[in-house]
């Protein structure tokens, strides 16, 4: 059960939190393989879709686990070593990833998203914890957040504890202070509660929770959030 006396801040995860996050990926891929085409086609026709990009990026990162904390290298890194690999000049590797990370910050939130943020964002102050590239005041969240923070930035990865605990000194408060909010079981849920947090899973596709410890909260989307909370 939550103690919401304990409240004085709440963060909040991104990716499938605030919006669907693989359609917009897709989006990103097909925009990126489109660019291909035009200014790199030896590399566009060695990785003849989308999804082909996707395994050589899942490849580097099996490859280079220095760089599991920043989605941004690591994506420049896979599109480096594909250009290379096809023959293709690898310094157009930034141009090609800034077409990406374009498309990729064009996100449609789910309908819950911007209400719950204004209410939410009235009476708290809000953080964002991510362990993916998206820029708040790119995907124009940034009025509702006093804080962000990131992987990339933070050196780790959610669930480990010192990316929420960070979180929480972002917004001048103690971690027990903090209820995090996220659909990740493990990055959102258990890493939370190692870090001393209270935690509520925003469960969307109502599936059965894994684990032996429960989190402190569990609701279909962020409008039962502000339902409890109101």
């Amino acid at each position: 059960m939550l103690k919401l006396e304990n409240m004085k801040a709440i963060s909040l995860d991104l990716d499938d939190t605030l919006w669907p996050v693989w359609p917009t990926i897709a989006r990103a891929e097909q925009a990126l393989h489109d660019w291909l085409v035009l200014n790199a086609p030896l590399t566009a026709a060695m990785y003849a879709s989308p999804h082909a990009l996707r395994e050589i990026r899942d490849a580097v990162g099996r490859q280079r686990p220095d760089l599991a904390h920043d989605m941004t290298a690591l994506r420049c890194e896979s599109i480096r070593l594909a250009l290379s690999s096809a023959g293709d000049d690898p310094q157009l590797a930034a141009p090609a990833f800034d077409v990406f990370i374009a498309e990729r910050h064009n996100v449609t939130f789910f309908p819950d998203a911007l209400p719950a943020l204004e209410f939410l964002a009235a009476r708290y102050p809000l953080v964002s914890v991510t362990n993916g590239n998206a820029e708040l005041s790119r995907v124009g969240l940034a009025p509702f957040f006093v804080a962000s923070v990131a992987a990339l930035k933070v050196g780790v990865s959610k669930p480990d504890p010192r990316i929420f605990q960070a979180a929480a000194e972002a917004v001048g408060v103690q971690a027990h202070e903090v209820l995090h909010v996220g659909d990740d079981a493990v990055m959102d849920v258990l890493g939370v509660q190692d870090a001393g947090m209270q935690a509520v899973w925003i469960n969307r596709e109502q599936a059965a929770w894994p684990h032996a410890g429960r989190p402190h909260l569990e609701v279909l989307d962020l409008g039962v959030l502000v339902d409890v909370l109101g």
